[in-house]
């Protein structure tokens, strides 16, 4: 499977984009969509959103990976999306050591789209952003596939 239009936009929208470099909540620097540099990448001019969503593209599909390598169970694209824009904000050790990814692998999807809502703390704190992507990503999980649109 592939992240969906309607599951780009989600992250897009989540990330933000910054055309310079900036740190993150974590410290690392990062530009784009979130995309964390590398220690050979260096952007002194900043990039565009084009260059962002191109720069997007190659970091989703590290994601993508991760959740078609974690799961065992079919999925809709909904559940998909959600779970790669997860593993995108949160990294595919944390999904993989996750209640999260437990339950859903026994079948349980209602209760793994319930663990979702869990992931909205920064530290000890509940943060709002966090809170609406994780919310995003629920509703997401439960969108009727027929109203959801095929992967570009």
């Amino acid at each position: 499977m592939q992240l969906s239009p309607e599951g780009l936009k989600l992250l897009k929208q989540s990330e933000g984009f910054r055309g310079q470099v900036y740190l993150d909540a974590a410290g690392h620097p990062t530009i784009g969509y979130g995309h964390r540099l590398l220690p050979s990448q260096s952007f002194p001019e900043g990039i565009t959103e084009q260059q962002a969503t191109e720069i997007l593209l190659n970091d989703v599909c590290e994601a993508e990976r991760a959740v078609s390598r974690l799961v065992r169970v079919p999925l809709a694209q909904g559940q998909f999306d959600a779970l790669v824009d997860f593993c995108f904000n949160l990294g595919q050790n944390r999904l993989a050591a996750s209640s999260l990814l437990d339950c859903l692998n026994r079948g349980r999807y209602s209760a793994a789209a319930e663990q979702l809502l869990l992931w909205d703390h920064a530290g000890h704190r509940e943060l709002a952003a966090l809170r609406a992507r994780r919310e995003a990503e629920f509703h997401l999980w439960h969108k009727p596939a027929h109203d959801q649109p095929s992967a570009a």
